[in-house]
């Protein structure tokens, strides 16, 4: 059984991936431990309230393990009751993949999606330069998230957050053929290949040194200037691209250390918006009735969001 199948009442045994481990002291002054857990369509909370000292040495981010709880209704969210736990065993069989979220489409396809764009790129230093960052890490942005919780939160996430950009871009370039084509489909493929340095990979995500202390914008910022020294590469373009890496998040308070200047990098921080947003009404409605209202979104600006009920076909 899937997380999105519980129900309050059921009981649950099974396996689930610890992706968080929150300590923390009730009213009583005794210690419990909130456990995150997650499974290929979501995650829920579970409580351990009889908390054990080895229970902080055994429950370790990224492990696989077997819970015995109850479900029950709190605030409207199913949590569970841990009545036991243990550890996966070396005997034990289990597919990753049946305890992460996916992109909805095959890495093949998106690889070869993000190439015919690369391969759409006519000036030889924009397609250089994004070439030669692509192939260092290329290992890892085809399965990293492209963050840590808000939105693509799931494997090869980066690459389907950039693939689906892409498809955008060429949209409003056949509907405004004055933008420069080559340098916002290089701002595209470029704008979060720093979250392959900033975040620590596709499972129990959290960030590196590198990404609490410098930031995947100024992360690829640098990198666009090392491998344009290393290809023997100067002029403008090295600039514009830089420019639209750090300025894709559009606002100052919002990370950007420069707010756009260029109409290619105020356009690649409106698809990066939609995109992100799309991705999280498909996260948080997705699964709602009808005519219901979710939650608060924190990534959107704490709304809520109603469910039409009339069909749309």
């Amino acid at each position: 059984m899937y997380i999105s199948e519980f129900e309050s009442g059921m009981d649950i045994n099974q396996f689930f991936l610890l992706d968080q481990v929150i300590k923390g002291t009730a009213s009583n002054g005794k210690n419990f431990l909130t456990l995150v857990l997650k499974d290929r369509t979501g995650s829920v909370d579970a409580k351990i309230w009889e908390v054990k000292p080895e229970d902080y040495d055994n429950l370790k981010i990224g492990e696989l393990i077997h819970i015995s709880a109850l479900a029950n209704d709190y605030r409207g969210k199913i949590q569970l009751k841990v009545n036991s736990y243990r550890l996966k065993e070396e005997h034990e069989e289990l597919n990753i993949e049946d305890f992460i979220q996916t992109a909805p489409l095959a890495k093949e396809e998106m690889i070869a999606d993000l190439n015919i764009y690369l391969n759409d790129i006519e000036n030889p230093k924009l397609k250089a330069i994004t070439s030669e960052i692509l192939k260092k890490y290329k290992n890892e942005f085809v399965v990293y998230p492209a963050a840590k919780s808000m939105h693509h939160d799931f494997y090869s996430g980066l690459i389907y957050h950039t693939v689906t950009m892409l498809k955008i871009a060429k949209s409003l370039i056949e509907i405004y053929p004055s933008l420069n084509k080559d340098l916002l489909y290089a701002g595209v493929i470029l704008h979060d290949v720093g979250k392959t340095v900033e975040l620590s990979g596709p499972i129990s995500t959290t960030y590196t040194l590198e990404g609490e202390l410098l930031g995947h914008i100024s992360i690829i910022s640098d990198e666009i200037v090392r491998a344009a020294e290393k290809l023997g590469i100067d002029g403008e373009e090295i600039v514009l691209l830089r420019h639209l890496v750090l300025s894709h998040h559009g606002q100052l308070e919002f990370g950007s250390p420069k707010r756009p200047m260029l109409k290619e990098a105020e356009i690649l921080n409106f698809i990066d918006n939609i995109d992100a947003r799309m991705q999280m009404f498909d996260k948080n409605l997705s699964k709602l009735e009808p005519g219901t209202f979710s939650e608060r979104i924190f990534g959107l600006e704490n709304r809520q969001f109603y469910v039409t009920k009339f069909d749309k076909e």
